[in-house]
């Protein structure tokens, strides 16, 4: 720890600079201007510029970018696929959740859906919290639920809660899904009007007739 400290100080700025102001000091003293006092001189200086160095600022922390997140998340829904395919589900569920994860793929695909997602933080937080909290939590839950309904007849079926909670998902999504072809769209929009304008400056103004 001493070592490491020892380490961190020589390379910090006012070990630096206090170097850089003692160099000063020793050129005074082979001059002559410092005369026999030269190492309070020296020390002198050292301290001054050790002083008047700015503090070290910290580096801030690096977080993961919106690409390399959705690449993570991209592996998760691998693994969700896989889970998936060992619960024990009616067929209605097995339909939505393929839907679910067609669309996930489709907004995740790194050619397609990633670079538009990857502009959206709000978008990569949905699809993250689909993928890792949402689909798991509404397959397990069910199953869990199935369980005790079977010990306790007569209360509402877990596979109404079931479709309810697969189908606002896939409305989530879907609006993530419109919210980027909307990008697309206002794109294409604007590279018309671009070759508009740019047709309209090359023909410049009418001609007026005499």
């Amino acid at each position: 720890m001493a070592t490491s400290k020892a380490l961190t100080y020589l390379e910090s700025r006012k070990n630096l600079t206090g170097c850089a102001c003692g160099i000063l000091g020793l050129v005074l003293t082979f001059t002559g201007v410092a005369g026999p006092y030269w190492p309070v001189v020296v020390a002198g200086l050292y301290g001054a510029g050790a002083l008047i160095a700015p503090p070290e600022r910290p580096a801030p922390p690096r977080f993961p970018s919106p690409s390399e997140q959705l690449d993570e998340v991209r592996g998760d829904l691998a693994t969700l696929r896989g889970y998936l395919g060992e619960a024990e589900l009616p067929h209605f569920a097995g339909e939505w959740l393929e839907r679910l994860t067609e669309l996930l793929t489709a907004l995740l695909d790194p050619e397609r859906g990633a670079p538009l997602l990857a502009q959206d933080p709000e978008g990569v937080h949905v699809l993250s919290r689909a993928v890792r909290q949402d689909m798991p939590e509404s397959v397990d839950s069910y199953v869990r639920t199935r369980w005790w309904t079977r010990l306790t007849p007569g209360q509402e079926s877990p596979e109404v809660q079931l479709e309810r909670q697969l189908s606002l998902l896939h409305e989530e999504l879907t609006r993530v899904a419109a919210g980027l072809g909307e990008i697309e769209v206002r794109r294409q929009e604007s590279h018309t009007r671009y070759l508009q304008d740019r047709g309209e400056t090359r023909q410049g103004p009418p001609v007026r007739g005499n």
